[in-house]
């Protein structure tokens, strides 16, 4: 194959090519949603800590010993 041919084939082969941006909305669109998904989950785990403040308090009583400094200088 000679070189103007094949720029030829080369030519013709872009011509048939669409929009790239409309080709790839999809990923876009599939990115948007597993993020918002993520961000869903993220936000459900909110003030999870605070729901159960009995227990908190409770093992903290239990515990107090073990919760104070030991004076390590660190």
């Amino acid at each position: 194959m000679s070189l103007a041919p094949f720029l030829t084939l080369v030519a013709e082969e872009a011509e048939h090519h669409g929009n790239v941006a409309a080709e790839t909305v999809g990923y876009g669109i599939l990115a948007l949603l597993v993020f918002s998904a993520l961000a869903l989950v993220t936000l459900s785990y909110r003030n999870v800590a605070n729901r159960h403040a009995h227990k908190a308090e409770a093992y903290a009583k239990k515990h107090a010993a073990d919760l104070e400094p030991h004076g390590h200088g660190h």
